[in-house]
């Protein structure tokens, strides 16, 4: 029967330890199946005998050995609780252990060769909160997708939070709130006492018997509640699948995700989902991703919901049964829409992660890597914590030529960093730490590399192959989900909590980066083009085109050229097949790269233009205010407008004119609010504070790290406690003129000879 694990842990009986592995089969039940398992790490062969007068343990002689080529031997425990003890005392007494900090389950997992699905086969019994128990079944990797069952549960409470008002429940086809009220409401179950609310949910979270929990500020704030009244009823908090108390930690820091421990199950946040997502929003209240992704609207808004909330369980309970139920449907709908969750699903199936922790690229890299790695007769180190010296060194990113230019072509390399991984095996076990010896690969920073088949390699040209397979079958999802693990193993080198961090093999990877993209401008140049920028991957190039056809065909010709370029090169200077490719990625139409603010040279990772494809236009902007959510509103419409202007050559004296006093005469008002977020507690902005501090600092009650704060003649104010009237000179002077002058520079005129009137032509009158 194959299965997908939710949740993994592992118990103590007497003196021997058993994993636990919860989750859910491909026939539906839930299941749970035990199994017995010994922890383990390994030593040098050589410091057998001096480790046994000082700890008790069994060994066994294993044919592995570390990276310098030692023999190891392996040493067994009873409990995992005996493997840091062990390590303490050894490493005390000059012994090196190897993977003595893996976590025991993952252990298990990675000795039986697990990710996120296996295949279970044996004998099982019913279970009391889970439909099967089996105990020591066979089981091995499987490649199921699973469809896990979700359920989203909110809260309503008194302003206050004292009083429990409602509970509402969403999964599947069941779609209840439980209420304090003595009325009879649709889609309601009515209950005298908060002690109610709790033992109805409690029944039904068995009943339905969810793997995953999600809902809206789930954790720090229902979760939070919930088990207060837990407590304060004497009621155990039991909302898992074994006899087991869960547990919660709220971070008082918004720079951590507060966590929950629920046996059997999984508690995922949907703001914590979409972060690790990759998905910005302005801020991350429900409201604004309902309507963002669903185009939906809460029923009681945010300005006076406490107040809407107490009126509404006061006089008209329905309303607020309605309210309450809704909230967790969003959160459903959110997810669906969005895909985040079916995404963690596919990043847990790569690397045999649990949901809540697949973003963790560095276990994500140790399960993948511990596994292959034993496959080549080897251990790894336990982890160190190493403090980083000095800094990774960046992408390369040539100086740009600023201007206006018509069809400029887009060439990127595909998948740059790993492709560079697998082109010239950056790998821990083959990276040599003295530089030296027979057949190796230099890279440009003089970190060598055996020329060797190396493990990580291995692992992207899989991913690689996984991810063409699931492109073939338009299965983005997964596809995406390879991208996001393949381009993070560069940063984990780079990671001084990385068992296999080296800043030396991580610029290793980086240098080359910038070798290439120099290559590649330089061959362009040769070929009669003009690259007007470079930026990590990606190069600029300028074209005599006339169209979108001339435009193309020069795109072709450069990415064939530069291609059959790096296969000769490769080949030649290091004996290796070539994985690095250039594509021809786009074309705009008119493009602009702007100056650097004050001066004359070009910017870096600033620009705009309209991109063409098929005969079509689209604006695109990449590092300008248009996309930076600390720039307001107002200077974005102003910016979009002004460049689609430019772009097709349209008169903007008089529309710079008219928007400066639309803004004076606060017909823009509603678009003057900074988005700015928080990097750390308030009290810490010791040296400098920031506007958005000053704004924060106001209110009584910090409930995002995002700050909304306006800017007033009596300086910044947040949105909550607008006072003062709004200075316009303000939004003039630092939102307008630095936007209208990056344009306005390539045609010798000022923001300020605009509003002077000292222009003697018109923009596109010559």
């Amino acid at each position: 029967m194959k299965g997908f694990i939710v949740y993994h842990t592992y118990r103590i009986f007497n003196t021997a330890a058993k994993v636990y592995l919860f989750g859910r089969l491909k026939n539906g039940d839930s299941f749970l199946s035990i199994h017995d398992f010994r922890p383990y790490f390994y030593i040098k062969k050589t410091d057998l005998v001096k480790a046994k007068k000082l700890v008790n343990f069994e060994s066994e002689d294993v044919k592995l050995k570390d990276f310098d080529e030692n023999n190891v031997v392996k040493l067994i425990f009873n409990i995992p609780k005996q493997i840091p003890e062990a390590r303490k005392t050894f490493e005390e007494n000059s012994i090196v252990c190897y993977e003595a900090d893996i976590r025991f389950t993952m252990r298990f997992l990675m000795d039986h060769g697990i990710l996120g699905s296996l295949d279970i086969e044996g004998e099982y019994k019913k279970g009391g909160f889970v439909n099967r128990i089996y105990e020591n079944p066979k089981i091995k990797l499987s490649d199921w997708v699973p469809k896990l069952k979700v359920m989203s549960i909110d809260i309503e409470t008194s302003t206050d939070l004292k009083k429990l008002y409602s509970l509402s429940i969403v999964c599947d086809d069941f779609q209840k709130v439980i209420i304090l009220s003595n009325k009879k409401l649709k889609n309601a179950i009515s209950v005298g006492s908060e002690k109610e609310i709790i033992e109805n949910f409690k029944d039904i979270v068995k009943k339905l018997d969810p793997d995953v929990i999600v809902g809206w500020n789930l954790i720090d704030f229902d979760l939070k509640i919930l088990r207060e009244k837990f407590r304060l009823y004497k009621i155990p908090f039991v909302l898992g699948r074994a006899l087991w108390e869960c547990g919660i930690r709220v971070e008082s820091s918004y720079f951590k995700d507060s966590t929950a421990d629920f046996p059997g199950r999984q508690v995922l946040d949907g703001i914590h989902l979409l972060r690790s997502s990759f998905i910005r929003l302005d801020d991350y209240k429900l409201s604004t991703a309902a309507e963002k992704f669903l185009g939906e609207k809460k029923l009681i808004g945010d300005e006076n919901k406490g107040k809407d909330i107490e009126e509404a369980f006061a006089k008209n309970p329905q309303k607020l049964v309605d309210y309450n139920l809704k909230d967790s449907k969003l959160v459903i709908d959110i997810l669906k829409k969005t895909k985040v969750l079916d995404l963690s699903i596919q990043r847990a199936l790569l690397v045999g992660l649990t949901l809540d922790r697949v973003k963790a690229s560095i276990a994500s890299l140790d399960s993948l890597y511990l596994r292959e790695l034993k496959k080549k007769g080897y251990v790894a180190y336990s982890t160190k914590y190493d403090e980083e010296s000095t800094r990774i060194t960046g992408g390369y990113v040539q100086e740009s030529k600023p201007g206006i230019y018509d069809y400029i072509i887009v060439m990127d390399f595909k998948s740059l960093y790993p492709s560079i991984i697998r082109t010239f095996n950056i790998d821990p076990l083959s990276f040599v730490q003295s530089g030296k010896g027979k057949n190796l690969i230099v890279a440009p920073n003089k970190a060598a590399f055996r020329n060797e088949e190396g493990i990580l390699p291995i692992l992207i040209q899989r991913l690689w192959e996984q991810r063409d397979k699931a492109k073939n079958e338009k299965d983005m999802l997964k596809s995406n989900a390879i991208k996001i693990l393949m381009n993070s193993f560069f940063g984990v080198l780079a990671n001084s909590t990385c068992r296999f961090f080296s800043l030396k093999m991580a610029n290793a990877i980086t240098h080359f980066g910038q070798h290439i993209i120099k290559q590649t401008a330089k061959k362009v140049n040769e070929m009669g083009y003009e690259v007007i920028y470079s930026d990590t991957d990606s190069i600029f190039v300028k074209t005599d085109a006339k169209n979108e056809k001339e435009a193309k065909k020069v795109g072709k010709e450069i990415q064939s050229c530069i291609n059959k370029f790096f296969v000769e090169h490769v080949k030649k200077e290091y004996n290796r097949d070539n994985f690095l490719e250039l594509e021809f990625e786009k074309i705009f139409k008119v493009f602009m790269m702007p100056k650097v603010r004050g001066g004359e040279a070009g910017s870096k990772k600033r620009y705009a233009g309209l991109l063409l494809k098929d005969g079509k236009e689209k604006m695109d902007f990449t590092g300008l205010e248009f996309v930076r959510r600390d720039w307001t509103d107002l200077a974005k419409n102003f910016q979009l407008e002004v460049l689609d202007r430019i772009f097709h050559k349209k008169e903007i004296t008089s529309y710079v004119k008219k928007y400066v006093n639309d803004l004076k005469k606060g017909k823009f008002d509603g678009m003057l609010v900074y988005r700015k977020a928080l990097r750390k507690a308030t009290d810490e902005y010791t040296k400098t504070t920031p506007p958005h501090v000053k704004a924060a600092r106001m209110l009584d009650k910090i409930e995002s790290n995002i700050i909304q704060y306006i800017v007033t003649v009596d300086g910044p104010q947040p949105i909550q406690k607008l006072k003062s009237s709004i200075d316009y000179d303000h939004y003039l002077e630092k939102q307008i003129k630095p936007i209208a002058d990056s344009v306005l520079v390539f045609f010798d005129q000022t923001f300020d000879d605009i509003l002077k009137g000292d222009t003697q032509k018109s923009l596109f009158s010559f």
